[in-house]
């Protein structure tokens, strides 16, 4: 993996982990905290292999994967075995599987309570070496509450805590005072020093524009992206046929005049607060012809896979996605964040703009700022502890454009009236406040 010095959050976590302290990780995003916490996972497992040995919850579905994936990266020596237990896969699958007795479990809090409450006896979480809450400020949070307890509940008092977040919330810091059960040091607290949440590689700025003509100064933003960013574009992979093809034949296939012209845009996510509006601009950058995909709690999860599978391959440059996709994920050369509405929640603005300027490289962030938005951006410059430069954009050379995108404003629209998503909306809502009636701790 290329690692040749460790992080400060590696350097400072790993030594107490490896001395069997609980430990308490605060850093800024794309400083290798994964690998803090399973490296002495690993190396512990390696002294006494036998599962199941550690299990690691996350707030996100996308981040299990990748958590497991670099388990299986880092444990391929000795054998790792990973099982991702998360909603929208088939539970009889989950079950089977983590009846071999996985070394890892990575799951979300609400599958594995699932599967503990149905379990036969067949396995249980009694000998667990590790737990691991990654993105501890989100899984502290009051919406996890019932499913922490019913966990805690079913896992040994003589295991190993971790806890790593981004943002350290109120949450997280009371833990790290909290007076330790009898006969346990207090967890080992590693917290970084600048108040500033946000990397100093990345440029952070945001756009003064009307509500209304988003989508026009959106248009005008991914056709013209900043300079810095440019050299990020990379080139979507050509299919078996074509190189077939280009190998045959004596000169190499011309592009169409409009493919030729019509550049598309360097590795971008657009984060938007609701499914509905994710939904809405990737039809609206497809009718642009700006190859876009979505990312958002209403796809499957063989959806939201695939998703992430064609903008991490680059076939498509733009990813356009909820806060799902905030959360942890290491995609590599992400050239720039558009925050196309600003986060609820301020500390959320530092998930967002972390999946760029990862690993001392650089990267761009740009928030829209409506009428509507001044407060908003108030409260994440005071979070993030820095102030966002004004961007300025030529009105006359982004409404250029106006007709053409009204006119995929409306193809949008029908689109999403069509595929009855506000439909599908109601049903997912009706499901959920079902599932949350039905849930027993």
């Amino acid at each position: 993996m290329s690692i040749h010095t460790p992080t400060e959050v590696q350097a400072a976590c790993i030594p107490p982990l490896l001395s069997g302290r609980d430990c308490i990780g605060h850093a800024k995003t794309g400083s290798g905290k994964t690998i803090a916490f399973a490296l002495p996972i690993l190396q512990k497992l390696s002294v006494d292999p036998y599962g199941i040995f550690a299990l690691v919850l996350t707030p996100t579905r996308e981040l299990a994967f990748q958590i497991s994936e670099q388990f299986a990266v880092l444990g391929s020596a000795i054998g790792v075995r990973t099982s991702v237990v998360v909603g929208g896969m088939d539970m009889i699958t989950q079950a089977l599987e983590l009846e071999t007795r996985p070394h890892v479990v990575v799951a979300t809090p609400g599958r594995v309570v699932d599967h503990l409450q149905s379990s036969s006896g067949n396995w249980d979480l009694s000998r667990i070496k590790f737990l691991v809450l990654d993105e501890a400020d989100r899984l502290l949070a009051p919406s996890f509450a019932p499913e922490l307890a019913y966990l805690f509940q079913c896992l040994p008092t003589d295991r190993q805590t971790c806890l790593f977040t981004a943002t350290l919330t109120p949450a997280v810091a009371s833990l790290a005072t909290a007076q330790p059960k009898p006969g346990k040091m207090p967890p080992f607290f590693h917290r970084t020093e600048t108040m500033v949440e946000t990397v100093a590689s990345l440029k952070q700025h945001y756009l003064l524009l009307p509500f209304h003509v988003r989508e026009v100064y959106l248009f005008h933003l991914l056709c013209n992206p900043p300079e810095s960013t440019i050299a990020f574009r990379r080139a979507p992979p050509a299919p078996p046929i074509v190189k077939a093809a280009k190998a045959k034949a004596k000169k190499p296939l011309q592009k169409g005049p409009q493919e030729e012209e019509f550049l598309q845009p360097p590795p971008t996510i657009i984060f938007c607060t609701r499914p509905r509006t994710v939904a809405y601009l990737v039809h609206v950058l497809k009718a642009l012809s700006i190859r876009s995909t979505g990312l958002h709690s209403r796809l499957t999860q063989r959806e939201r896979l695939a998703s992430l599978s064609l903008f991490r391959s680059a076939v498509v440059p733009v990813l356009v996605s909820t806060d799902v996709g905030a959360r942890g994920l290491d995609i590599e050369d992400v050239a720039m964040v558009v925050n196309w509405d600003l986060p609820n929640e301020p500390e959320e603005y530092t998930h967002r703009v972390g999946r760029t300027a990862r690993t001392g490289k650089g990267g761009v962030a740009i928030s829209f700022v409506t009428e509507k938005d001044e407060s908003r951006l108030l409260r994440i410059e005071e979070r993030i502890g820095t102030k966002l430069t004004a961007m300025t954009m030529s009105e006359d050379k982004a409404l250029e454009k106006l007709n053409t995108v009204s006119t995929a404003k409306r193809l949008a629209s029908m689109e999403l009236h069509d595929s009855n998503f506000g439909q599908r909306e109601e049903i997912h809502k009706l499901k959920s406040r079902s599932e949350h009636v039905t849930f027993v701790p």
